[in-house]
């Protein structure tokens, strides 16, 4: 029998069969976690669980127990359960809160301010401009950005926030140790080492499209608010707005072209009596309230330190400053940068993404980068 807090809660995690709201319920009929380890068959059978899922609290997979509490040893590795100071108020509120969070990275970052910004994953240039650079000007200003990691408008959003020296939390819909989409292994690597990525699946657990409607309850359980950038009208950041309204949060939609389809799902929303916000300053008059009383409460001015930590431009090795050299101040492309600097086109994307997130370069139409005034 196991005897101590977390292998019992990797156990109830990783047993076939049993979700957050089944861990809830036995936390309700037991009272604690190493009561419902004590308990016999018949007990766990009279709280409603299957013969299956009885066995497989009685007898877990030690194996995976020992594989997941290797994971949790790691630096910047964590396990947050139900009932823990360190949950997240805010989500704890939502109806059918996750039992527990898998965390890497900060886990200081879940008792900040968040706005969540979601998104199509295929954008326009200008919905992913949009979503970048209210991301830099509302974390600037203290909010925490949170999303979910996705291509398009998700990747645009954590980068904004990443720019402007600001926190970003990413909710992924895989284990910790998986990077979905591949294309954002590098971003995922930033998040962990200046943000924090936060999953409700325990490691190995891959890309499963019943995963993601749960992933965008935590964004916006997470969050004081949900900005929808972009959306067709069958998007799924359609469901993230929902459920933020469901849970009792704001919701904002920039409105766009009456003729691109990607404006749809925002019309709809504002149809439906979301606000529509066309600067980052209208969500700051919506929510400064809650800044306020996070800064009167913690005694720090989030902006005024990201304002600071904005004067600092981070150091680049040579490898770097040669790919600055590269790129220059002219916009060229990115088939025109892999002939240029003589690198691969893995080595050209991850560089412009690093450089991009520190503000050295900035993305323009048509594939295409360029400098900023910012020197090394």
């Amino acid at each position: 029998m196991l005897k101590t807090t977390q292998p019992q809660w990797l156990a109830l995690i990783r047993a076939p069969g049993i979700g957050s709201g089944s861990i809830h319920k036995l936390l309700q009929h037991f009272g604690s976690i190493a009561d419902i380890f004590s308990a016999s068959a018949g007990q766990l059978h009279t709280a409603g669980l299957k013969p299956g899922i009885s066995e497989a609290i009685l007898h877990p997979d030690e194996g995976l127990i020992a594989s997941d509490s290797a994971w949790l040893a790691e630096s910047g590795h964590y396990l947050v359960t139900w009932g823990d100071p360190h949950y997240p108020a805010l989500l704890s509120k939502i109806p059918g809160p996750p039992a527990a969070l898998f965390l890497k990275g900060n886990p200081e970052l879940l008792k900040l301010p968040h706005l969540a910004i979601v998104g199509s994953r295929n954008p326009t240039s200008g919905g992913a401009q949009n979503a970048t650079q209210f991301a830099k000007h509302l974390a600037s200003c203290g909010l925490g950005i949170c999303s979910g990691m996705a291509t398009g408008i998700d990747t645009a959003s954590h980068v904004g926030a990443l720019q402007a020296g600001g926190f970003t939390i990413a909710v992924v819909a895989t284990g910790l140790d998986r990077v979905y989409p591949a294309s954002n292994r590098e971003l995922a690597h930033t998040i962990a080492a200046e943000g924090l990525l936060v999953s409700e699946f325990p490691p190995g657990t891959g890309p499963n499209a019943r995963h993601f409607p749960s992933r965008n309850r935590i964004i916006s359980g997470l969050s004081v608010g949900t900005l929808v950038v972009e959306a067709a009208l069958k998007s799924g950041s359609l469901i993230t707005a929902r459920l933020a309204a469901e849970q009792g949060r704001e919701v904002f939609a920039i409105p766009g072209s009456i003729h691109n389809p990607l404006a749809r799902g925002c019309h709809g929303l504002i149809r439906q009596g979301v606000k529509l916000v066309e600067t980052a300053e209208h969500i700051l008059e919506e929510l400064s309230p809650l800044l306020a009383d996070y800064q009167e409460s913690t005694g720090i001015d989030a902006a005024e330190d990201d304002n600071q930590r904005m004067d600092q431009p981070p150091l680049l090795d040579d490898i770097y400053l040669s790919m600055l050299d590269c790129i220059g101040y002219d916009p060229l492309t990115i088939d025109e940068l892999i002939h240029k600097s003589r690198l691969t086109p893995e080595a050209v994307s991850s560089m412009l993404l690093v450089l991009e997130l520190q503000g050295y370069v900035e993305s323009l139409p048509g594939n295409r980068t360029c400098r900023t005034s910012l020197n090394p």
